[in-house]
């Protein structure tokens, strides 16, 4: 069967801007253009489609999934599996927050005490999942089961003061850390707190600290256009600049 723009912008829900849109950039390119100058999407477009809203859902960029669905080694089969696993994930995120909700609602209006710690397990958990599903992969390998297992842990113990702090701190280290940028100087005593205060940071989720370790996830921000993008969002270079001060720091770098 063979859509138009506008019969396959109503089948999916998305408008047919979206779809023009989405040709210009070549993500999803009609199967041709009749005669009468419409775009014609068949079957594999269809499929194509499917699979881009798929990692929209999943919270990918356009470019991100561009370059994913346009890989020649691109195994639609695969990546339905992996759908399904990160959809059935994201299921469990809900069911907890949910069942937290309803906890809540039940001791509000007396039927059951529950404790800060409960509170707030189920968005613990979900920062667990949410870094599991978009680095789990990467940070495994960089790090080890072991090592990521133990800072998951840290995490679900974490109290609300100890998570009060770290968001405080992270605060604290964009805005040093986008002070130093100014100088230009990865060296600099500015930038040399940033990277004392990244230290600081992560030893809220890392189960011991070593400077290699800390250098590697410097070098990490700069490998990974996940990572860079979010250090760089505001000032293009921050991830480089933030890798080079804590080399620094630690010694790994002269």
């Amino acid at each position: 069967m063979e859509y138009t723009v506008q019969k396959l912008g109503k089948l999916s829900g998305i408008s047919s801007r979206t779809l023009r849109y989405y040709d210009e950039m070549d993500l999803l390119k009609p199967a041709r253009i009749n005669s009468s100058g419409y775009r014609i999407y068949g079957q594999a477009e269809v499929n194509k489609l499917q699979q881009i809203l798929f990692y929209r859902e999943l919270g990918l960029s356009l470019e991100h999934i561009k370059q994913i669905v346009s890989n020649p080694s691109f195994d639609g089969v695969k990546a339905l599996n992996e759908h399904r696993s990160q959809l059935l994930d994201k299921r469990k995120q809900l069911d907890l927050l949910i069942a937290n909700v309803e906890k809540t609602i039940s001791s509000v209006e007396g039927g059951c005490n529950m404790t800060n710690d409960e509170k707030f397990e189920g968005f613990k958990q979900k920062m667990i999942d949410d870094n599991e599903q978009q680095y789990g992969k990467e940070i495994r390998e960089k790090y080890g089961d072991d090592t990521v297992n133990q800072s998951n842990s840290k995490v679900k113990n974490m109290t609300q003061a100890q998570h009060d702090e770290v968001t405080k701190l992270a605060n604290e280290i964009a805005s040093t850390l986008a002070e130093a940028f100014k100088t230009g100087n990865p060296a600099s005593d500015l930038a040399q707190k940033a990277a004392d205060l990244h230290k600081q940071w992560i030893m809220y989720y890392w189960p011991k600290y070593s400077k290699e370790a800390h250098a590697g996830l410097g070098q990490m921000y700069v490998d990974d256009e996940r990572f860079t993008a979010y250090y760089d969002k505001e000032q293009p270079g921050t991830a480089a600049f933030l890798r080079d001060a804590i080399q620094i720091y630690t010694g790994m770098k002269s």
